[in-house]
Formats: C-alpha cells, structure tokens, sequence
C-alpha cells in the first residue's frame, strides 16, 4: 500500500479514536460488558434523538438553501435511493447462503442493511469535519430519502412465494413513510431550506452549541444498549456475526466508489459510503415488528446495533474516509 494512503488512514484512524463522540460509545460498551447499572432515562433518550435528527435536517436544509439544487445533488439522490433498493438483494442471497437463514428472517434483516443509521451519519459527519473533508449539506435528504426504499425490498424478499395479506397494508406505507425519524428529518430539512442562514441564526445557539455535547451522550446510551443486547441475545451465530461485519464493508466501498464515479467531492462520497455502509435500527425494526411479526429481532437488531453500528463507529468510518480520499 502506498505510504500517502498509509498515512491517511492512520490519521483518520487516529482521529476517530480519539474523537469524544466515539469515546463515549467505547464508555458505554465497556461499562454494559462490566455489567455497571449506568444508564440513561428512555425519555432523555428520544428526547436527544428528536433533538439530533431536528439539528442536522436543519443544517443541511440551511446548506442546501445557499449552495442551491443542481444536477450533483440530483445524482446523490438518485444514487442513494437505487442503493437503498438494491443492497438489500446482496445481504438477503449472503443471510440465505452463507447466514442459513429462513426467508423470512433473511427479508427482514436484509431490510436493515439498505436503510440508514441516523447516528452513525452524524457521527461520520463530526469525524469528516474533523479532517477536513466536510460532506455537503444535501447528503441530509440523501439520508432521508434511503431510509425507505430498502424497507419495500426486504419485505418483497421475506413475502416471495407467500400469500399476500391484504389487511394491514396501508398501515404499513404509513409507518414507512410517517414514521417519526422520517417526518423530522425531512421537515426539519425543509424547514431549513425555506428559513436559509438568516432564520437558522435564530436558532443555532441552541442547535449548534449543545449538538456535540448531545451527541456524546447519546453515543454513551447506544454503546450501553449495543452491548447489553450483544450479551443477552442467543439468537447470534458466527455466521451472522460474520456477515454483520462483511456487510458494512462491502457496502461501504461500493457507495464510497459510486459517489465518486458521480462527482461527489470527498466529504460526499465518504458520506454516501457510510449511508450505504450503516443498517438501521429504528425505522426498519418498527415497520418489521408491524409487517413481519414472525421475524426474529434477536436477529436483526443485535445484528443491526450490537455488531454492524460499533464495527462502523469504531473502524469503517475511518476505512472509508481513507477510501474516499483515494479515490477523489
């Protein structure tokens, strides 16, 4: 490997491990393995999250309000959603082959490894502008729009060859397209863009001053919540386990190399590759639970949080930085 590529992911490597943001997730994983009763009220828990996806929606909007919507950003968009459709294909002929899983499990975890991890966006977002290579602001509505698509894919796995259930369909589009992470990402999105710089001023003491503190202790509750379901889960395998992490990695330089091929700049194209890279553990888990009761979520949620988000946090947003850098 060449030395300027060497150097490059030591100091990404160097700059994720020391970040606040990911030493907070490390406190929280190692404090559940030690078995510590630290923990963090679930109302303060969704009331940072709400906080989070209102103050990073708003930031995009307001980015994208001055830099305005042009063909790179249509690009993004277009290559986020196709991604969000078409990964979960990859993860479900990987959980069926190699995972040994039934095809209703290997829909509904397949499902999780389209859509997109809100946390770990942000967190990449921290890191990048750390190093100095900012994604733009539009990679928001990126996020947004792949939380989705990936949903449809994997519940057309898990249903292949199954009688179709009439009952409960529109239930499930609404909780697909209005659920809370959604409905707040992309008002606060639009919210932004229609207010731009000078109405976000109003606000940004608030949004901009607490938001790394914020997310540090949201970060603490996740690495608390990954660990403990890691250890309690029994539903895990080493294949699983294996593929959890293969996943990520896979994906990860696939978008990275797709938001390149487009133009992206390298902030972008590091972001577009983490989006793809992250599995969800909100929106999919809750529109699973309501389209697929039968599925497992000892399977796709210790898979999705406990193994995919640390492997990210800790190591994949550093790899696919250093890729990005390469290849812009």
């Amino acid at each position: 490997m060449p030395q300027g590529i060497t150097r490059r992911m030591d100091a990404a490597a160097l700059q994720t491990f020391t970040s606040p943001v990911v030493l907070f997730f490390v406190l929280g994983f190692l404090a559940a393995l030690a078995r510590s009763d630290l923990a963090i009220p679930e109302a303060i828990a969704k009331g940072m999250s709400l906080y989070l996806m209102a103050a990073i929606g708003l930031k995009g909007g307001v980015a994208v309000s001055q830099s305005g919507v042009d063909v790179t950003v249509g690009l993004a968009l277009a290559a986020g959603i196709g991604a969000s459709f078409l990964l979960p294909l990859m993860a479900y002929a990987m959980l069926k082959g190699f995972g040994k899983l039934d095809q209703l499990n290997a829909g509904a975890v397949a499902a999780h490894y389209g859509s997109v991890s809100v946390v770990t966006f942000v967190t990449a977002v921290e890191i990048y502008e750390l190093q100095g290579i900012p994604p733009g602001g539009y990679m928001v509505a990126v996020m947004a729009a792949m939380e989705t698509p990936a949903i449809l894919t994997g519940l057309l796995l898990a249903r292949r060859g199954m009688d179709r259930q009439q009952q409960g369909t529109s239930e499930l589009l609404h909780e697909v397209f209005f659920n809370a992470s959604v409905v707040l990402l992309l008002g606060a999105f639009v919210i932004g863009m229609i207010g731009g710089a000078d109405g976000f001023a109003d606000v940004s003491p608030f949004f901009e001053a607490g938001f790394k503190g914020v997310l540090c202790l949201f970060l603490l509750d996740m690495g608390l919540i990954a660990a403990r379901r890691l250890l309690d889960s029994r539903a895990m395998t080493w294949r699983l386990g294996s593929i959890a992490i293969a996943l990520p990695i896979i994906n990860g330089a696939l978008g990275t190399a797709l938001g390149a091929a487009i133009g992206l700049d390298t902030g972008s194209a590091a972001a577009l590759g983490v989006l793809c890279a992250s599995a969800s553990y909100i929106a999919v888990p809750a529109a699973m639970r309501l389209a697929l009761p039968q599925a497992d979520p000892g399977i796709y949620l210790t898979m999705s949080l406990s193994v995919t988000f640390p492997f990210n946090i800790l190591v994949n947003i550093a790899l696919i930085g250093a890729l990005a850098s390469r290849l812009t």
